[in-house]
């Protein structure tokens, strides 16, 4: 299967696995108002279909909405192996186990 992220969230939600809340955009005003939405701290990742994306400047926080917009004016139009972003992925912000 060839998914983007969201596509497999939307999978896995409604297959009864939890998932956090998160909305695509293909725009940073999108992404404003996506992470006005959320109402707390997001991140932005972008939507391609290769691995690397946090490294190659990808995947980035935000706390606010004006800074959910701002990252992604960064992360839209950036090539990631080959892969010009198109969407991004607005996403609560989560603590991760290590």
């Amino acid at each position: 299967m060839d998914l983007y992220e969201y596509q497999a969230k939307h999978l896995f939600d409604s297959h009864g696995v939890p998932v956090t809340a998160g909305e695509v955009c293909a725009t940073p005003d999108a992404a404003h108002e996506a992470a006005r939405k959320i109402g707390s701290a997001v991140v932005v990742k972008a939507q391609v279909k290769t691995g690397g994306r946090g490294k190659a400047g990808g995947v980035k926080l935000a706390a606010t909405p004006d800074e959910a917009q701002a990252r992604a004016e960064d992360i839209l139009g950036l090539d990631i192996k080959g892969h010009v972003v198109r969407r991004v992925l607005v996403t609560e912000a989560t603590d991760i186990a290590e």
